[in-house]
């Protein structure tokens, strides 16, 4: 085996030990916000309680007549 493939496999290793650590920060990083979430949803489906909206309430004139 010559030096330059030596090289070329601590090179190609420290790139993909790179992008190893990358992708595991990535997953550490959304945990907490997957377990809110999760925490979330279970409060509501114990509650029974709908989760809030941003949106306006509907109008008198915009809701559906029956009869």
């Amino acid at each position: 085996m010559k030096w330059d493939d030596v090289t070329l496999i601590v090179l190609a290793s420290c790139g993909l030990v790179t992008l190893l650590l990358a992708q595991i920060n990535d997953v550490l990083d959304k945990v907490p916000q997957t377990i809110r979430a999760w925490r979330r949803i279970r409060q509501e489906l114990r509650d029974g309680t709908e989760p809030e909206s941003h949106e306006a309430p509907p109008e008198a004139g915009d809701q559906p007549m029956v009869g």
